[in-house]
């Protein structure tokens, strides 16, 4: 009997959920955001200004040299924290040889898993614009 409670606790133990599991089942953000991937497909040389406003959405600072370059930075940080977690097993009455007024004991398998998921990103895009059109323009990105 004995052997049938760990064979059981053995074909039910894969039914708890694993780390990797766990981390496919994080909720993901990243719809919409302004990422390095949007810059490079849609930012162009000789693009409008309300071609990138609508693109990127508004910069967080404006600035215009002294020869009449404006200059628009996007400068964006995220930080993702996640965390999942499960927890299961099986417990059951034994019988068999062994200590205990019927000679069987308790039977008692669990087992837990979670995945913890912490991620900080930046992303600068500096766009230069002569005559209301992209001059130039350059991005940074991090992930750490």
């Amino acid at each position: 009997m004995k052997l049938f409670v760990m064979l059981l606790s053995l074909l039910l133990l894969p039914a708890c959920a694993q780390v990797g599991d766990h981390r496919k089942a994080l909720n993901d953000s990243s719809e919409q955001k302004l990422t390095l991937g949007v810059a490079q497909k849609e930012i162009k040389v000789g693009m409008s200004q309300a071609d990138v406003a609508k693109a990127l959405g508004s910069p967080n600072m404006v600035t215009k040299d002294k020869d009449g370059v404006e200059t628009w930075i996007y400068d964006k940080v995220s930080s993702d924290y996640a965390y999942s977690t499960s927890s299961g097993g099986v417990s059951g009455l034994a019988f068999g040889l062994g200590g205990g007024l019927l000679g069987g004991g308790m039977a008692n398998t669990n087992q837990s898993s979670g995945a913890t998921s912490r991620t900080q990103r930046t992303l600068t895009i500096v766009i230069k614009f002569a005559d209301a059109a992209v001059k130039e323009f350059t991005y940074n990105s991090t992930s750490f």
